[in-house]
């Protein structure tokens, strides 16, 4: 009877690795039904680099390669060189200003070759990296607002990068990792904090300003009501009035419109305004482009999303079956190897299939908040769920994207979506943390 051999499949979670490699088959799959065209030689288009599902095919050899070096590394390795690994990536994301390649509004693209890299992709790993790092060293109290302030830049500062890269969709992936802080100790209040500002901009965009004094208001003074026996001096209760009025008027009156007319692009913008079902009222502000183009790019979004909905909801209960879906088959959904990828599941497999597909995902992060769980070091629980939130984070937004829930990003669905540098990044992030959970028993702080 053949053994495993010992240095490479001591500890290692097997259960992680099986569900790697069948999310990773799924993808390819997913590929090849919305790419193949009839009569291309299989086995040949398979083995040239020429199709997207060839590239992706080796794109994986490369990935498992990479996988089998990092699980035959000391795990050791990855806390020493943690920061580096963070300079590199500001590093990287630098060298996109002078080298840059515009592909599709985004400049956060460099290319070499016949190959793009994408460092605002990359940059996730190492932040995680630097984030359990920091988090994880003996000095770091993170009951205090210096730590919570250091660690918050730590996390930010790529996300500030790609901004100015025109890169908003991937530079939202980075506020995932303030779930690792929550873990961590971050109070509560500082995620109520954030809620509540993305509720009052998600207000000041669906309601007219005299809609939202109301609201406001109201919301206000049965906040009040309910803390009014916390609340026992009049100084404090007039001071909580004074900051929630405060907050409201910065934001929508200062935030919002800079948001709007500084930070997205207009395409974004629009895509924003059509999915909550207004017109866009910053676009006579924004005059760079014709208004002819505005609308042509308004239709396409909007056909997009049409499309995708379309796709999925013919799928019906059980599919249409294998290399039979129309709507992807025929190109009829823009992007579907990569943004809308999931459409073709969908098509192809139906409800059945998805709800497969997505218990697939479901089982992933389970078993990674498992092995977080688990761990003696906490630089090793930090990365950990570090990893959990950004497949989260990627999950959720790409699946809410193709149904309409949510404007369209740009953010790829893990192991599924066509691209060399998503595959690469998450397949790194994901046997890292199979490396440093084979060594568990090791106290690496």
């Amino acid at each position: 009877m053949n053994q495993r051999n010992p240095a490479i499949s001591k500890g290692v979670d097997w259960v992680v690795i099986w569900l790697y490699f069948l999310l990773v088959g799924i993808g390819i799959m997913s590929i090849f039904m919305a790419t193949y065209r009839e009569n291309d030689p299989v086995l040949q288009s398979f083995l040239n680099f020429k199709t997207d599902y060839s590239r992706q095919f080796y794109f994986f050899i490369v990935s498992l390669v990479l996988g089998l070096f990092i699980l035959l590394t000391d795990s050791k390795f990855f806390t020493a060189t943690a920061n580096v690994w963070y300079v590199v990536g500001i590093l990287m994301l630098l060298l996109v200003f002078p080298f840059h390649t515009e592909v599709k509004g985004t400049n956060s693209i460099i290319r070499l070759g016949s190959v793009q890299i994408q460092p605002a992709d990359i940059c996730k790993l190492f932040v995680n990296l630097a984030l359990a790092k920091y988090l994880s060293r003996v000095e770091t109290n993170f009951s205090q607002p210096r730590s919570q302030l250091i660690a918050a830049a730590i996390t930010l500062a790529p996300a500030l990068i790609s901004i100015a890269q025109s890169e908003t969709g991937l530079a939202l992936v980075y506020f995932s990792f303030f779930l690792v802080m929550f873990r961590e100790g971050l109070p509560a209040s500082y995620l109520i904090l954030g809620f509540s500002l993305a509720v009052l901009v998600v207000m000041t965009l669906l309601l007219k300003p005299m809609i939202l004094f109301v609201t406001i208001t109201s919301i206000a003074v049965i906040a009040l009501y309910i803390m009014r026996r916390q609340i026992k001096r009049k100084r404090n209760l007039l001071f909580a009035v004074g900051l929630i009025w405060g907050a409201s008027v910065l934001t929508s009156v200062f935030f919002v419109p800079f948001l709007f007319k500084n930070v997205l692009q207009k395409h974004q913008v629009e895509r924003i305004f059509d999915l909550i079902g207004r017109e866009n009222p910053y676009a006579t502000e924004n005059t760079v482009e014709p208004v002819e183009s505005e609308k042509t790019k308004k239709k396409e979004d909007n056909y997009n999303v049409k499309q995708s909905k379309i796709a999925i909801g013919s799928g019906g209960l059980a599919g249409v079956g294998f290399l039979k879906g129309t709507q992807t088959r025929f190109d009829f959904v823009p992007e579907q190897r990569t943004d809308f990828i999931f459409c073709t599941i969908g098509e192809g497999f139906g409800f059945i299939g998805s709800f497969i597909f997505l218990t697939i995902y479901f089982l992933l992060l389970w078993r990674i908040i498992n092995i977080a769980e688990r761990q003696r070091s906490v630089f090793s629980r930090c990365y950990a769920y570090g990893v959990a939130s950004v497949l989260f984070f990627h999950i959720a937004i790409n699946l809410c994207m193709t149904i309409g829930l949510a404007p369209v990003i740009g953010i790829p669905l893990p192991f599924i979506s066509y691209g060399g540098t998503s595959l690469l990044t998450f397949t790194v992030m994901l046997f890292i943390m199979i490396r440093l959970d084979a060594d568990r028993q090791m106290v690496l702080r």
